[in-house]
């Protein structure tokens, strides 16, 4: 998947082969520093993947405490992977879940536009990753949910998933990346605001 996008510096600003195909040109993301350090008092995602229900795993938003216990900020159901028999397999592109490890933040939008079989409107975006088998690359990976470009909900079409539309539980799953309500996802945006943006995610099991 190729998303064409323009980076712009954070101060100016202010989703599955691990993420959904982008049909069209994305709008601007907020840029972050390339650092995957976090600092001391610093913000970092942290998603405990689950592995008897992988679609009702934990994104965590935390503090870091210096000599002391890191503080969670925010608390999320998340999910990632197709959930299919591949859907645990983080070698498995367009179907597994995000490999363990660190991830730097990249950027950060409130208009992504994918199109249909894209990643639209909140979207987190953080860097790309070899899984285990030392050879296959996770790409166009991000934190997001199911709306229009602009935030909003589709239209429910009974008998049919709405992807600009959350319609339930089996929206929490994913072909690798991390989703969330949109209500949820939003509420991140608001906290991330508020205490300052995460510059690196970690992926546990």
């Amino acid at each position: 998947m190729r998303i064409r996008q323009r980076i712009v510096p954070l101060a100016a600003a202010l989703a599955l082969t691990g993420g959904l195909a982008a049909t069209e040109a994305a709008p601007a993301l907020a840029a972050h520093p390339a650092s995957g350090q976090t600092a001391a008092g610093g913000t970092y995602l942290y998603f405990d993947k689950n592995q008897s229900s992988p679609s009702n795993s934990v994104l965590y938003l935390k503090k870091s405490v210096p000599n002391g216990r890191d503080k969670v900020l925010a608390k999320y159901r998340a999910g990632s992977g197709n959930g299919g028999r591949n859907g645990r397999n983080e070698c498995a592109s367009m179907q597994g879940w995000l490999p363990n490890g660190s991830y730097r933040v990249l950027a950060h939008t409130t208009h992504h536009y994918g199109g249909a079989r894209g990643v639209n409107g909140y979207a987190i975006q953080v860097q790309d990753k070899v899984c285990r088998n030392g050879r296959t690359k996770r790409t166009e990976l991000f934190v997001h949910s199911e709306m229009r470009p602009d935030g909003t909900q589709g239209a429910r079409q009974p008998g049919r998933d709405n992807p600009y539309r959350w319609d339930g539980s089996n929206d929490y799953f994913s072909l690798g990346c991390i989703k969330l309500t949109p209500a949820h996802i939003k509420n991140l945006f608001a906290k991330a605001a508020h205490y300052g943006w995460p510059k690196k995610l970690t992926v546990v099991s």
